[in-house]
């Protein structure tokens, strides 16, 4: 029941989200940590909102603490990300997040960090489930939560200050308190709400805040910050004049943002918009990474100061990876994620909100005007992307048609076709269409980039007809 996809392990609470699976993931942890040499570590665990984090977090320590293993467990539901700087701070092996991060209401998971707080990859997180799969699990030991703190083996804490001072240390706090910005910030009922509105706070932004109490299912809406959900956020920008709007997802580690127009900005743009910031701006220098789904203008970018963009798989433990690999500034994907060289190797909305601060306070510029720059220099990409949901039974069947048959829809000018992650194909006049199946939810995802929207729905569209969907 316990198997990793490209963001954690995520199940729907009551079927495979439960009390003995989160133990039987707390052993195979354990078991793992004993044959690396890491017996009697302290590990990190931490919770986001979400129905029954917090008591699933004190079930993984339960666990841990009875094979031997010291907790660090944050005792308030945080961000992500806080968790990540947490277990690269203290030089920690390992760190556990519950959360389900932007998945619909009924999932909850766990997140797996490694040392420097880094998204574990697959080698790890086969080693676990291959340990988990020869546990009994009613052979599991365990130590009352409540015991293990009396005893010492829990210590309770927050580092919530740490992890705010050194997002202020690593931005222009000085550029923002002078720009006097108006920002609307929406948490979307997540945990973004206290370390957010702190940095941008003392940064002296008058802000206009929504949808921050505490609500597991989230207003009734998917904890993901796009167009649609994003909607009351845009109206706010409007009506109150703000430079712009930033949402955060539900565990934090992605942003969506709104410009001073009311529009909904593509994480796509965010993307480009920073990197280009980084390197004309700040004057860095260094390659960037992007997942196969995202917009190639990054490569445009890259090119036009010198620079490479490298192409990794979705999951950000691959952008991460070949970030540490290459030295680059900066690296995201399409779906709101992104790190910056010299913060953590992860996701991280919270930074990624200051640092657009910073780059609207240091330039004076408005967004759509700093992305019409690039525009104008580089060119525009236009971007579509779709969703549809897969049965068990329709995904194997497509499986069989795209990677075993290795079968395509009838395309013109392909010039190249990679299946490392899903099938992508390249065309002569540098458009390009991806379908893959995520690695955290039942869909089949398809996202395209061309000159014009219509001649990239048309790709989506086409393998639409094929697959009959």
């Amino acid at each position: 029941m316990i198997h990793f996809g490209t963001g954690g392990w995520r199940a729907i609470i009551a079927d495979g989200f439960t009390k003995e699976n989160l133990r039987l993931l707390a052993g195979g942890l354990c078991r793992l940590m004993e044959k690396e040499g890491f017996a009697g570590a302290e590990v990190a665990v931490g919770y986001d909102r979400r129905f029954l984090a917090k008591e699933s977090a004190h079930w993984l320590a339960e666990v841990l603490t009875a094979y031997g293993y010291r907790v660090l467990m944050v005792n308030r539901s945080s961000p992500t990300p806080l968790l990540m700087y947490t277990v690269k701070q203290r030089q920690m092996p390992y760190g556990l997040m519950v959360t389900a991060s932007h998945n619909p209401a009924i999932y909850n998971g766990v997140k797996l960090f490694t040392a420097s707080g880094r998204d574990a990859d697959k080698s790890v997180t086969d080693k676990i489930e291959a340990e988990i799969a020869s546990l009994d699990p009613a052979e599991l030991q365990s130590i009352d939560y409540d015991e293990a703190l009396e005893k010492g083996l829990v210590k309770e804490e927050n580092p919530v200050n740490e992890y705010i001072d050194s997002i202020l240390d690593l931005v222009d706090a000085g550029a923002i308190r002078n720009a006097h910005l108006k920002i609307a910030l929406d948490p979307m009922y997540g945990v973004s709400q206290t370390s957010l509105r702190t940095i941008l706070a003392t940064c002296r932004c008058d802000l206009e805040v929504i949808h921050d109490r505490h609500d597991t299912l989230f207003g009734g809406k998917l904890p993901a910050p796009n167009a649609v959900t994003l909607s009351p956020l845009a109206y706010v920008v409007k009506d109150t004049h703000c430079n712009f709007g930033i949402a955060t997802d539900g565990d934090a580690d992605r942003l969506g943002v709104i410009d001073e127009k009311g529009d909904f900005l593509h994480p796509n743009h965010l993307l480009v918009l920073l990197y280009y910031y980084l390197l004309k701006v700040r004057g860095w220098d260094g390659p960037c990474v992007r997942n196969n789904s995202t917009t190639h203008l990054l490569d445009r970018v890259a090119d036009g100061f010198g620079q490479r963009c490298y192409e990794v798989p979705v999951g950000f433990k691959h952008v991460s990876a070949k970030m540490a690999e290459t030295g680059a500034i900066i690296g995201g994907e399409s779906s709101g994620g992104l790190s910056v060289r010299g913060h953590i190797s992860g996701k991280d909305g919270i930074y990624a909100a200051a640092l657009l601060a910073e780059m609207i306070a240091v330039t004076g510029k408005s967004i759509s005007e700093l992305y019409r720059e690039i525009t104008d220099r580089f060119g525009e990409l236009c971007y579509r992307e779709a969703d549809f949901r897969m049965t068990p039974e329709r995904k194997l069947a497509l499986q069989e048609l795209l990677f075993v048959q290795e079968e395509l829809p009838p395309f013109e000018q392909v010039e190249k076709i990679d299946r490392t992650d899903g099938v992508k194909l390249w065309f002569s006049n540098g458009s390009w269409v991806i379908c893959r199946f995520s690695g955290t939810e039942p869909l089949l995802r398809m996202a395209s980039e061309a000159a014009t929207g219509e001649e990239a729905q048309r790709f989506i569209d086409t393998w639409k007809t094929f697959l009959s969907l």
